[in-house]
C-alpha cells in the first residue's frame, strides 16, 4: 500500500470514528425540534419534517434555565478559583524542589485522583454539616469540587512548570530578584498558557458537575443546571424533546469553548511533555 493510500484510509477511519462520536450530540439537536409523536415514531426520522424550534422557548421560561445557568456558572468559577489560586503555588512546589518528601506528597496527591466523587460525598457531607457549611450550599460543592479536582490540576501545572527553564529564575535571582519576585515575574508568565488550559479543563468539568450538587444543594434555586436536568426524569418521562432542549442550552456553551479553545488546549496539555 502506498503513503497517499494509507493517509487515505486513515482519514477514512478517522471520519468514521468521529461520526460515531459525534452521533449522539447530533441526534439530541434534532430531537428538540421535533414533535412529542414525531420523537416516538418508527421508524426514526433523522431531521424533523416540521421543526418545532419553541420548544426552547417553553424550557427557558418553564424551567427558569437562567436561574440554573447562573448557579452552574457560580458554583463552576468558584471552584476554578480556588483551585487556581492553592493548585498553582503545590504545582511550582512539586516541580522544583525534589526530595523524598515531595515525591510523597505527590503520590498522594495522585490517589487522590482516583478516588469517586460517589465515594467521598458521605464523609464531605457529614464534615460539612459538623462545620455548619452545608447553611452555605454552593461554597460548600465550591470546596468539594475543589477538593476532587486539584489534583487535576496540580499534576497538569506541575508539567507546565517543568518544562521552563531553571537556569532563568536563577539568572532572575542574580539580578536580585527573590524567590518570590522571580516567580511571579518570570515563571509565572512563562507558564500562564499551561495554567489558563488547567483552569479552562477545570471549568467545564465543574460546570457539569452532579453527585457533590444533588447531595448537598437541597434548596431548587442554588442547583446548578445538571441537578435542573436531572429534575426531567422519573418513571413516567415522556417529554424527550424538552429534555433535549435543555440539555442543548446547557451544553452548547460548553461545546463552544471546546471548539474555540481546541487548539490551545491541546497545546498546553502538551507543554511538559519535552523539554
Amino acid at each position: 500500500m502506498t503513503e497517499a493510500w494509507r493517509d487515505r484510509l486513515m482519514l477514512l477511519i478517522a471520519l468514521a470514528l468521529a461520526a460515531v462520536y459525534l452521533f449522539p450530540l447530533y441526534w439530541m439537536y434534532i430531537t428538540t425540534l421535533k414533535s412529542g409523536s414525531a420523537v416516538f415514531a418508527t421508524p426514526p426520522g433523522f431531521w424533523p419534517s416540521d421543526p418545532h424550534w419553541d420548544t426552547y422557548v417553553y424550557v427557558w421560561e418553564s424551567r427558569n434555565l437562567a436561574r440554573y445557568l447562573g448557579n452552574s456558572l457560580v458554583i463552576a468559577t468558584g471552584a476554578v478559583t480556588v483551585i487556581t489560586l492553592l493548585g498553582t503555588g503545590c504545582a511550582y512546589v512539586l516541580a522544583r524542589y525534589r526530595n523524598r518528601w515531595v515525591d510523597v506528597g505527590l503520590f498522594l496527591i495522585l490517589m487522590l485522583q482516583v478516588l469517586p466523587a460517589s465515594l467521598m460525598i458521605t464523609p464531605i457531607f457529614v464534615g460539612f454539616s459538623q462545620l455548619g457549611l452545608l447553611d452555605y450550599p454552593r461554597f460548600a460543592v465550591v470546596l468539594a469540587i475543589a477538593a476532587k479536582s486539584m489534583p487535576f490540576f496540580v499534576v497538569l501545572v506541575r508539567a507546565t512548570f517543568m518544562s521552563v527553564p531553571m537556569e532563568l529564575e536563577e539568572a532572575a535571582l542574580v539580578d536580585g530578584n527573590s524567590r518570590i519576585g522571580a516567580f511571579f515575574n518570570i515563571v509565572l508568565p512563562l507558564a500562564r498558557n499551561g495554567i489558563l488550559v488547567s483552569a479552562i479543563l477545570i471549568f467545564m468539568q465543574a460546570f457539569g458537575e452532579f453527585v457533590y450538587s444533588k447531595s448537598i444543594i437541597q434548596a431548587i434555586e442554588y442547583q446548578p443546571a445538571s441537578v435542573g436536568l436531572n429534575s426531567f426524569m422519573g418513571p413516567n418521562t415522556n417529554e424527550w424533546n424538552s429534555i433535549m432542549a435543555f440539555a442543548t442550552i446547557y451544553v452548547t456553551p460548553i461545546l463552544a469553548i471546546f471548539v474555540l479553545l481546541q487548539r490551545r488546549i491541546v497545546s498546553g496539555l502538551t507543554s511538559g511533555a519535552l523539554k
